[in-house]
Parts: C-alpha cells; structure tokens; sequence
C-alpha cells in the first residue's frame, strides 16, 4: 500500500518566471532572503527547491538554507522548470 505524503514545492526562479509557467501548487520562493516563517512549521516535512534548470545554482542553494533552518525532508528538482515542461506535464500559471 502507498502511502499519500504532501509535498510543499517552491519555485525559486524570478516571479516573472513563476507567472508564466510553475509546477501546480508551487509557491514562490526569493531563494535568499526568505525565512523560516515561508516554510511549513513542521521540521519533517516534505519539501522540494526548483528552479530553472540543472545549471541553475538557486534552488540548491535555497534547500541548503532550508536544512540550515532544520528541515530534514529536502529535495531538489535538478531538471527544474524545464525538465518539468520537457516532460510535458501539466503547469499553472499566473497567481
């Protein structure tokens, strides 16, 4: 049996990006000056740093600071916003 674990994703990448195509649920996230109150209050949570490809440096370095604050549960999408729309799978847009 799977067990259903919510996931809390941030899209690092400018919020001009983010409004033209994110990951469905995703919030945007200033990789350098957001603060622990931008995250779940839950250490343990399931959280997941993108950004805008496998070059971009932002969101590794946006879960580092996250597991700096005591997160535990810290991934990063290393394909990013372009792997995700290369794959073809589904995106919001706007607010």
């Amino acid at each position: 049996m799977l067990l259903k674990q919510k996931v809390s994703v941030f899209d690092v990448n400018s919020r001009q990006s983010w409004m033209q195509a994110h990951v469905p649920g995703a919030v945007n996230l200033d990789p350098v000056s957001y603060l622990d109150g931008d995250l779940p209050t839950d250490k343990s949570a399931n959280l997941v740093f993108y950004c805008s490809n496998p070059f971009c440096r932002k969101a590794p370095n946006a879960a580092r600071r996250a597991k700096e604050l005591g997160y535990t549960n810290v991934k990063v999408m290393s394909a990013g916003i372009s792997g995700w729309l290369s794959a073809k799978l589904p995106t919001e847009t706007g607010v």
